[in-house]
């Protein structure tokens, strides 16, 4: 990755204006100065680098539902863009069982400078977004895209898809029952609890404003290629409809 690429990228702008779609750990790109963080391909090709598969479905959703798409194409140990500045795991030196080399004894100025460089410009771009939106008259929803391994630390994790929340369950009802109709097991603030791990970029660009939001979590073993991708985006896309998150 060169160093003057931005790390946010938007895939469509799209005309459907009252809908916002992220994709925090999209890419597992890492800027050439940090020399790969010290990592090899197979690691940066693992879950610790990026969420496999969420682009391609966050893409054809975007697609589906005629509407813009932002997502960071640089890897979540460079700096996790849906960690907050001053959170202990903003930049990990060890992500589940594989030490990053490239994180370890950081320096305060370097930490600073990766905020400045890459985890800022981001969240920039997002509040560009939804500004222009709230400038206009709409109220966006903000659907968040991620993706999670099948098993961690050796446990299986069952759901086909998770639909997380933080204050109330009541806003993403409807979706959650549309994904159980749907067929499969579907997590409910599964497999993480949003009411304490739903993230930075929902709370500071949603929650902060009293705006509708979504995260859903696909495993990953379920979105391998581009027509599984597609499918899930229609699903999603269906779900959000019948569970009357769109408008």
């Amino acid at each position: 990755m060169d160093i003057d690429t931005p790390p946010w990228l938007v895939h469509r702008r799209g005309t459907r204006r009252n809908v916002l779609l992220l994709c925090d750990h999209a890419g597992n790109q890492i800027p050439a100065e940090l020399q790969q963080l010290g990592l090899d391909d197979d690691q940066r090709r693992r879950h610790i680098a990026w969420d496999p598969g969420a682009l391609a479905v966050a893409q054809a959703l975007s697609y589906v539902l005629d509407a813009e798409l932002l997502g960071w194409r640089v890897s979540r140990l460079v700096a996790d863009p849906n960690r907050a500045p001053d959170h202990a795991d903003l930049i990990l030196a060890r992500s589940d069982d594989s030490f990053v080399p490239g994180n370890e004894s950081l320096t305060e100025a370097e930490r600073l400078r990766r905020l400045r460089d890459y985890h800022q410009p981001y969240h920039t771009a997002i509040e560009s977004a939804v500004v222009a939106r709230l400038a206009s008259g709409e109220t966006p929803l903000l659907v968040a895209i991620h993706s999670f391994e099948p098993v961690l630390v050796g446990v299986a994790r069952p759901w086909r898809i998770g639909v997380l929340w933080k204050l109330s369950r009541e806003p993403v009802a409807g979706v959650i029952n549309a994904l159980i109709e749907d067929g499969g097991p579907v997590g409910d603030n599964q497999p993480y609890d949003g009411r304490v791990a739903l993230g930075y970029t929902l709370e500071r660009h949603a929650i902060s404003r009293g705006l509708p939001h979504i995260l859903l979590e696909i495993r990953n073993d379920l979105i391998p290629d581009q027509h599984a991708a597609e499918a899930w985006a229609a699903r999603i896309a269906s779900a959000l409809q019948r569970g009357e998150m769109l408008r």
